[in-house]
């Protein structure tokens, strides 16, 4: 993505305007408009809750996780369910997850669906975020596909081998999985897939890659809409690859600067009445008839 490109992108986060795509192309409208068009069912994702965290960054960081909460609580509609795209923790801190569970029994929704970020796995390869999160995925392995209402929504793990300055991976045995699951699907289906590292290159020099991302993103290219979204990088970044639209998404905990704006990636300290315009959560609004997803960012402003 050109920079001039990138910018007018981020000069879009915050605002609470709805992307869709249509044909291709990126459009926004307003939360008003998108309300009046209607929707078969709407879903939230969440992000990089950074459980344990507590840097100067962000020094309350449960509280905009509180926060964060009570915005999807607000939605004027119900979500069906929440999608946690990893960094349930900080660095695995000790009672991290169970401090995490017990927020999250807050949310109004049936079900959470969770995948790891590469914080919950750094110190044990995965064995307590599997225990805890494993049950229902895919021969407990944390990766997983499910149906909701004519949408297929797939859940894949890119950070148990995640090297900082490298990036994340899926391997063959999940790629293979991956395969046989897109392989029984009709190309009419319309496809979210969930990752917390991004598919596609954003920034390979900082790790904001997976390394074979671009095979998974040839099995979706058949399909007519596929929404990815992914958190880790802790912005709103959007790409439109064919009928594939990026989406990736903000932390409740800190933000991060942008691509190659700062020497190294990692907590960014902003001025106080700036930080909670660059927290926050996603709305996304599926409406049946070969429609786009509409994507609602929420800031915590």
């Amino acid at each position: 993505m050109e920079r001039r490109r990138f910018m007018q992108c981020l000069a879009w986060a915050g605002t609470g305007l709805v992307w869709a795509a249509r044909g291709g192309v990126l459009s926004a409208t307003t939360l008003e408009a998108a309300a009046e068009a209607g929707a078969d069912f709407t879903f939230a994702q969440i992000s990089d809750t950074h459980v344990g965290f507590g840097g100067e960054a962000n020094r309350d960081s449960m509280g905009t996780l509180k926060d964060s909460i009570e915005s999807i609580n607000a939605l004027q509609a119900r979500p069906a369910f929440v999608l946690h795209t990893g960094d349930l923790s900080h660095g695995q801190k000790p009672g991290a997850f169970d401090t995490l569970a017990e927020s999250l029994k807050a949310v109004k929704t049936e079900r959470i669906f969770f995948i790891p970020g590469e914080h919950d796995v750094a110190l044990d390869g995965g064995k307590e975020y599997l225990s805890r999160y494993g049950a229902g995925t895919y021969e407990s392995r944390g990766y997983q596909s499910f149906d909701y209402r004519g949408v297929r929504f797939v859940g894949l793990v890119n950070v148990l081998s995640y090297k900082p300055g490298v990036g994340g991976a899926l391997g063959d045995e999940q790629l293979a999985w991956l395969r046989k699951d897109l392989e029984a699907q009709s190309t009419s289906s319309p496809i979210v897939v969930f990752s917390h590292v991004p598919l596609w290159a954003v920034y390979p020099a900082w790790g904001w890659t997976t390394a074979d991302g671009e095979q998974a993103i040839g099995m979706l290219r058949r399909f007519g809409s596929v929404t990815a979204l992914n958190g880790h990088i802790h912005q709103v970044l959007q790409k439109i690859e064919g009928n594939v639209t990026f989406h990736s998404a903000r932390s409740t905990a800190f933000p991060q600067p942008a691509p190659g704006a700062a020497p190294n990636p990692g907590p960014m300290k902003v001025e106080a009445t700036e930080l909670r315009r660059l927290l926050g959560v996603r709305e996304v609004r599926y409406a049946e008839g070969g429609r786009p997803l509409a994507v609602v960012e929420r800031p915590l402003t």
